[in-house]
């Protein structure tokens, strides 16, 4: 990439990060960027995320050269240099200028400390032992939970598995392949490294769609079968949407966000397959058939997801938690009405949490007489992810040697006959 669009690209990744600062999500601020071009608002964000995701570690290389806290903004330009050198390997002559120059460009204030920027950055250049500096830890509030539910050494290798950038993960209709792309245990499809998604062979073809592997496992879990009605309760973005459609069940796809399910229905379309899309509270909605199975991928903290999203950690504290496992506990016993006796259901969150997942599950249990966990029976999951209640429980710590998986955790729920 020429210098002016590397220029433009840390530019754009420093508003990102004032953003993050001011509470908005990396996904929320398009807007930010909608000056740069493609290319560049692309390499903004993969450079924003970088610094998130190793800000810690930036943040201790830095503290050893400076003799007072740096102001924000100047603290992302030195965070956004340093990951440049010592992660990226990007060359450090260029990366010092860029960094002075945009320290520059803050006024007053940041004319005066881009004489410090420019002697501390040559110094980080210089750094020994950055790789083996500890990972970003997890923010208190979900590291507790994590070290209470697995020990201190899972907790670690979360940690580890958060640093490391999520690979691109394909679901393919049945049949297809994508050349390049590692097949995975459980029947996914991985790509390695920057990918242009809609560049990729099959993609005009709607022949497969993104969605991380352990995402791809619930549809899986429940088992769809042609010609099933199956409702997918909170279906927004749409991946299991499309998993079920492609099994041929007859799909509705309920969720509250009418502009999330305009993409749910462009991809369907994209695909070639087939849904009822409805617009609707999923705690209200009814249909006017006892649906044969059902989909909740109930609304969670999504911190198994944090791989991908290394934002999540500094915008969310934790006090969310309880409202969420109320409306989690809601949604399963409504959803558990809607099924005819005998019917079943997959209960699925993107969580590390066990108040969402393990504990959620037994609660619904012990509210509902004769409901029952069936164990997965899945190729692909190693035995040691069924939870003893028989419910699948995946980390990011898991598949290490083949890049990781997003955090879920998930039931499929027998309703009493």
């Amino acid at each position: 990439m020429a210098k002016q669009g590397l220029d433009r690209a840390r530019s754009g990744a420093l508003r990102l990060l004032a953003g993050v600062r001011d509470g908005l999500s990396l996904s929320d601020q398009a807007g930010a960027l909608k000056a740069l071009p493609p290319a560049d608002q692309a390499r903004a964000g993969r450079l924003a995320a970088e610094v998130l995701r190793h800000q810690s570690r930036a943040d201790a290389v830095i503290a050893a050269y400076v003799s007072r806290k740096p102001n924000p903004q100047v603290a992302d330009i030195l965070r956004l240099a340093a990951v440049e050198m010592l992660e990226l390997g990007a060359a450090a002559h260029g990366v010092v200028d860029a960094a002075v120059s945009l320290s520059r460009g803050l006024g007053q204030k940041g004319q005066a400390a881009s004489g410090m920027v420019n002697a501390v950055l040559r110094k980080v250049a210089a750094h020994n032992g950055w790789a083996g500096l500890p990972p970003q830890p997890m923010p208190s509030w979900l590291r507790e939970s994590v070290v209470s539910a697995h020990g201190e050494t899972v907790a670690q290798a979360i940690e580890a598995a958060h640093q490391a950038a999520a690979p691109l993960d394909l679901t393919p209709k049945p049949g297809v392949t994508v050349e390049g792309a590692q097949e995975l245990p459980t029947g996914s499809l991985r790509l390695h490294g920057p990918v242009q998604v809609s560049a990729l062979p099959g993609f005009a073809a709607g022949d497969w769609w993104v969605q991380d592997a352990a995402a791809a496992l619930p549809v899986r879990l429940l088992d769809p079968r042609p010609g099933e009605r199956i409702a997918d309760l909170c279906a927004a973005p749409g991946g299991k949407t499309l998993q079920l459609a492609a099994a041929g069940a007859r799909v509705t796809a309920v969720d509250v966000s009418p502009a999330r399910l305009r993409r749910v229905a462009e991809n369907l379309t994209r695909c070639g397959l087939s849904a009822d899309v409805v617009a609707a509270d999923a705690l209200e909605w009814r249909p006017d058939a006892a649906p044969d199975a059902i989909l909740l991928d109930a609304p969670c903290s999504a911190t198994g997801t944090i791989r991908r999203h290394p934002d999540l950690p500094f915008l969310r504290d934790g006090s969310g938690i309880p409202v969420l496992t109320q409306l989690q506990a809601r949604l399963i016993d409504h959803a558990l009405s809607l099924l005819p006796p005998g019917g079943r259901m997959v209960y699925a969150v993107c969580s590390l949490l066990p108040d969402e997942g393990e504990i959620q599950i037994a609660a619904a249990l012990s509210r509902h007489p004769g409901l029952a966990v069936v164990p997965p029976a899945l190729p692909g999951i190693d035995p040691s992810w069924i939870t003893p209640e028989g419910g699948l429980r995946s980390r990011p710590d898991h598949w290490s040697d083949l890049g990781g998986m997003d955090g879920f955790f998930m039931a499929r729920l027998r309703k009493a006959g």
